[in-house]
Formats: C-alpha cells, sequence, structure tokens
C-alpha cells in the first residue's frame, strides 16, 4: 500500500483479528494489544490459527501497557464500542496518519462524539468507521448503476439486515451468549440498533448517492428483551425521511434465519436490488431498467471484505471527508442509531438537526 506501513490493532477479538490479518495480507506490519493477556492467548492459539491456517510470526502481541507508542501509519480501535471514543481521543496523541473505528462508533449516548470529530480536525488525522459494505464490490455496481439515473424518479428505499446472532457468538466461542459482552446491552452500542448498524449506514450511502438528502425524522419501534442479565433490542423497524421527503425503511434485528441482507432502491421507471450473501460467498446486484432484468454477481471471501476496507483507507488518506466510511458519516449513522432508541421509548416522531452538531442535542 502506498501511505499505511506499520499498523497497531487494539483489541485482540473477532474484528481486530480480522483486521490485522487485513493488514498482513497487504505486507503491513502489525502489532496486537489488548488489556486482558487470555485475549492475545486466544488470538495466537486459536483465532487467526482457526481463521487463516496458522499463526503469522510476524505479528506481534502486547498487552496495552506494554505497547509502543507512535510511529503507527495506521491505529485499529477494535474494542466494545462504549470506549472507542476515548480510544480514539488518546491514539490521537501518537500522530497516526490514520484511525479506523470499528462499528458502532460509540453508545447512543454520543459521549465525546463531537470531541473526537474536533480533534481530529485540529490535528489533521483521517479517522474512518468500519462500516466495510458500502466499500464492497456490489455496492460499487450499485454506485455505477445509480450514476447512470437510469430508474427514474426515486420513489423509495428500503434496507433489511436481518441475522440471527448465532453466527456472532460461534465466531467468538468464549462468550456464552450475549450477556458476556456490549453485544447484549443496548446502552453500550449492542443489540439489532447497534451491532447490525450496517443496514442504516447502507441506507444513508445509497440516499447520499441518490441525491434525497440526509435522514431529518426517525420513527421507530424497537423491541426490548431486558432482564437481570440482559437489556438489549433484537428487533429495529425504522420509518426515515430524508431532507426532500423521501420516505424509506430500515429492518435490523437478531432472530431472523436464514439470514436477510438486502436492499432496495425503487424508481419510477425501475429498480436496484443489493444482497450481501445471496449465496455462500457470493453477493448480488439485480436491476430492471427499461423492463430488462440484469444481474450481477461477486464472489469474495470473508478476508477479502477486511482487505478491501484497508485498501480503501490507504486510497483516501489526506481526504477522508469523500470517503463513504468517513468519520462524519460513521456519525451521521450514530445520530440515527441514537434517534431510534429515543424515538421508540417516546412512542413519537423525532427530527435530527446535523447544524447542532453530533450529541443528543441534536434529536428532538
Amino acid at each position: 500500500m502506498k501511505h499505511i506501513k506499520k499498523v497497531k490493532v487494539i483489541g485482540a477479538g473477532s474484528i481486530g483479528n480480522h483486521l490485522a490479518h487485513a493488514a498482513r495480507s497487504l505486507g503491513c506490519s502489525v502489532d496486537i494489544c489488548d488489556i486482558d493477556p487470555d485475549a492475545l492467548t486466544r488470538t495466537a492459539n486459536e483465532i487467526y490459527p482457526q481463521r487463516y491456517g496458522k499463526w503469522d510470526e510476524n505479528i506481534t502481541t502486547y498487552l496495552c501497557s506494554d505497547a509502543p507508542t507512535g510511529g503507527y501509519d495506521l491505529i485499529v480501535i477494535g474494542t466494545p464500542p462504549e470506549y472507542h471514543n476515548s480510544i480514539a481521543i488518546e491514539s490521537m496523541k501518537e500522530s497516526p496518519k490514520a484511525i479506523l473505528v470499528e462499528k458502532p462508533i460509540c453508545g447512543p449516548d454520543l459521549a465525546d462524539a463531537d470531541k473526537m470529530l474536533e480533534i481530529a480536525q485540529k490535528k489533521g488525522i483521517d479517522l474512518f468507521v468500519g462500516y466495510d459494505h458500502v466499500v464492497g464490490d456490489a455496492s460499487d455496481k450499485v454506485a455505477d448503476l445509480i450514476s447512470k439515473n437510469s430508474i427514474g424518479n426515486i420513489q423509495t428505499l428500503d434496507v433489511e439486515f436481518r441475522e440471527f446472532w448465532g453466527g456472532i457468538f460461534s465466531a467468538h466461542p468464549w462468550l456464552d451468549g450475549p450477556k458476556d459482552s456490549y453485544l447484549g446491552f443496548w446502552k453500550k452500542g449492542g443489540g439489532a440498533c447497534g451491532e447490525h448498524s450496517h443496514a442504516i449506514n447502507l441506507w444513508q450511502y445509497f440516499a447520499n448517492l441518490l441525491g434525497i438528502g440526509k435522514v431529518t425524522k426517525v420513527n421507530a419501534n424497537l423491541n426490548y428483551v431486558k432482564n437481570n442479565e440482559i437489556d438489549y433490542d433484537d428487533i429495529c423497524l425504522l420509518n426515515l425521511v430524508t431532507e426532500n421527503k423521501t420516505l424509506g425503511r430500515v429492518v435490523q434485528d437478531v432472530v431472523t434465519e436464514p439470514t436477510r441482507k438486502w436492499a432496495r432502491i425503487q424508481g419510477d421507471k425501475g429498480f436496484i436490488e443489493w444482497e450481501c450473501g445471496v449465496k455462500p460467498g457470493v453477493d448480488q446486484v439485480r436491476s430492471v431498467i427499461d423492463g430488462k432484468l440484469s444481474v450481477y454477481d461477486f464472489k469474495k471471501t470473508r478476508p477479502d471484505d477486511f482487505i478491501k476496507e484497508l485498501s480503501h483507507i490507504d486510497s483516501y488518506i489526506g481526504r477522508s471527508n469523500d470517503s463513504p466510511i468517513s468519520l462524519i458519516k460513521g456519525l451521521e449513522t450514530m445520530l440515527v442509531i441514537a434517534a431510534a432508541h429515543d424515538s421508540s421509548q417516546k412512542g413519537k416522531e423525532l427530527n435530527i438537526n446535523y447544524a447542532l452538531g453530533f450529541n443528543k442535542e441534536s434529536i428532538f
């Protein structure tokens, strides 16, 4: 890669391993650090070798307290969301070229979001958020079709990420269900609204390409599962309105089997559909334009998602605001997540005013 040669990964969980492997696949040196020595042992002895065939002896692991500081081109933050912003603020003291924060970027309280953005802008550090679906090949094809203005006036936009989260726990066998991580707590960034917020982000990405504006109104219904061990939403239904009054819908849940990750852009002259994992190892885009159905398949592996994400970041160093996974875009998604919880709990439609910043005062 052109800009990124040396990478620090903070957090030795599933996402940390994915991004460490992606960085090594692209020829970078990689250090992984974690506060838990057991997590580092698990990475070297279980997660990484089971996924990628063998442990990469060129990766160095550290406890966070012993990890080197400074000299990194990219710092990856793969910790639970409630710690993302504070770690990002601390990491900016090392003056890396870029920081990648896993999604969702924080909890719905939006703590320190404005502060993080202000520091990043002041220091000129590129920050990205890990909504990797919008930089995949299938999304690139949708962008190409949208650019041709071939489906007419946009009538509605729908995105669904409906996925039973048993697959997440299969990939994290050291967790005994949602109570053992942030996933079981919506205030920490878990639950369907936070964990599957790829759908909200993809909706916003397509809305931007379509020129229909940002989300300004959110009317949400969330189903909360709560007992003395957990407190999360398992179903999240959103009705959205944009700046130019286009209506749309987002559905996110952690209960559906088999998985459905799907989007549809409906115009008055045709439609475009996007689907992740239409069959194993294949994403697909379908369109009907002038009555003709076209189907485009994109083969990929799970590691490919992260390799493409890091390649994208490398190409956007110095111009991160132009990237669909920029910090700004990730924070816009967080405003919708926060508004969704507030709307459901208050039982009414809420507005978002982006001019007020990325904080709870922006939602009313």
